[in-house]
């Protein structure tokens, strides 16, 4: 089979696209011909040694594709499947080994390339709107990259739970997207003077005050923005580090900020159980196939331009989705 692999910790650059033997499927596994992979920027994390991994490996963990093989033990699958996975290693592949109990099944009226590109991002934005800060009706909170993929997912969910969003964007056509998604209030990064600075305020303003949770995925250079715009008592979601990570800060300036909580989630424990898992997917997949929740697939690569993918990933030339075409 063809597949990318990471051949050692770094840039873009390392991404290789080599032959590698057919992997078979182990017991209680389906081996899933993939139509899809979706990126995403723990892939560049993984690949550029934040996250230790071994070298060299095939980077990815999301996809969608058909089942052409069952291993041992697995009785509720069947050979012609089309499934879609978040957290199986070695996606960028044309054939990928995912654990039966890990396997969601894509409805009718799912596309494979929207199967591949909602799993990992969709769940994320479910998690954190349903379960890490319940967004209510009349809340109004704070998201930053509003265009992204997660961005886009959870200003949706957000506003199908009454809340109002403020999001922010780098560029016009972004701004223009976060609003499509249902923004009520879009600001631009590119427009600031300073963003530490200038952000809290505006957004207090904005807000009529403090935010009782802002959601953040950028990291290292919106951290202190983000906890600045928070209200007594407010929970500050780092959710991920695009911008890198965010070095260590003193405690106390969650007392002195006004009582404030932080948690750094990841997806891994709010998927514990096929249980959860698969209710959480049943109701995202539910939701585009009633409309009401829109997958925007940005950027699409062949698998063997994966290197170009990381570049535009990182680069922040991608709107919504990047996905890798397979097969």
């Amino acid at each position: 089979m063809r597949a990318i692999q990471a051949m050692r910790a770094g840039g873009p650059d390392v991404l290789r696209s080599v032959d590698l033997p057919d992997p078979t499927p182990g017991p209680g596994e389906l081996l899933v011909k993939t139509a899809a992979a979706g990126i995403n920027f723990v892939d560049t994390y993984r690949r550029g040694g934040m996250y230790p991994m071994p070298f060299p490996h095939i980077p990815g963990s999301e996809g969608a594709g058909v089942v052409v093989a069952l291993g041992d033990g697995v009785t509720d699958w069947a050979a012609g499947a089309t499934i879609a996975w978040s957290d199986c290693p070695a996606s960028y592949a044309e054939l990928v080994r995912v654990p039966a109990a890990r396997a969601l099944r894509i409805p009718d009226g799912v596309g494979l390339d929207v199967a591949a590109a909602l799993p990992l991002q969709g769940l994320t934005a479910h998690y954190l709107a349903t379960s890490t800060y319940p967004v209510r009706a009349g809340d109004t909170i704070l998201v930053h990259a509003g265009a992204g993929g997660v961005g886009l997912l959870l200003t949706q969910l957000a506003v199908a739970r009454g809340a109002r969003v403020i999001t922010t964007v780098s560029t016009a056509e972004k701004e223009r997207l976060s609003r499509d998604a249902g923004a009520a209030e879009v600001i631009r990064y590119d427009l600031l003077g300073n963003l530490t600075a200038d952000l809290p305020p505006l957004v207090r303003d904005i807000a009529g005050g403090g935010l009782p949770v802002v959601y953040d995925g950028v990291g290292r250079s919106t951290f202190d923005a983000s906890l600045a715009c928070l209200r007594p008592r407010g929970l500050m979601v780092l959710f991920g580090a695009s911008s890198g990570p965010v070095p260590p800060f003193d405690i106390q300036r969650l007392n002195a900020g006004g009582s404030l909580y932080l948690t750094r989630p990841t997806l891994g424990d709010y998927t514990v159980t096929t249980e959860e898992l698969r209710g959480r997917a049943e109701e995202l997949f539910a939701a585009v196939v009633a409309g009401t929740l829109t997958v925007r697939i940005g950027s699409r690569f062949p698998l063997a331009e994966a290197r170009a993918a990381h570049e535009a990933l990182e680069g922040r030339a991608t709107t919504g989705k990047t996905i890798l075409e397979v097969g």
